[in-house]
């Protein structure tokens, strides 16, 4: 459902915001979160430019979460990565939800209207209470 660097930005901002105060380096998030340094540096890059997470060079640098990242949804996450299109019909209907007729609407409409009211009502900070639950 979520694009691998969607997935590997929830985890990481998770991982960074878990470590709080202190800043994690790339080598130390991409090990605990099972992700390529050099391709999660850019992801982490991009979370920093959207205001998500903080970045600092130097001896005491790396990465932290910005204080409005634990109030952040995980929509709002994931939407820095992927674009927010209309739902396409699993049989190839269009626009889900369109063609009611459907045979798979009734069944697929109710997931995939939970799906998404999981991911714009839960933040980061939800996330924070089971240590390391959600990593794997």
């Amino acid at each position: 459902m979520l694009s691998q660097t969607a997935e590997y930005a929830l985890r990481a901002t998770v991982y960074i915001s878990r470590q709080k105060p202190r800043a994690v380096r790339i080598p130390e998030i991409a090990s605990a979160v099972h992700a390529p340094p050099r391709y999660l540096a850019k992801i982490l890059g991009l979370l920093a430019r959207a205001g998500f997470l903080e970045s600092s060079r130097g001896p005491a640098g790396g990465f932290r979460a910005a204080p409005r990242g634990e109030r952040a949804s995980l929509a709002a996450i994931v939407a820095v990565f992927e674009a927010t299109e209309p739902r396409r019909c699993l049989l190839g209907h269009g626009t889900c939800g369109l063609n009611p007729s459907c045979a798979v609407h009734q069944k697929w409409a109710p997931i995939a209207q939970a799906t998404a009211q999981f991911f714009a009502h839960t933040s980061i900070g939800d996330l924070l209470s089971p240590p390391h639950s959600y990593l794997r």
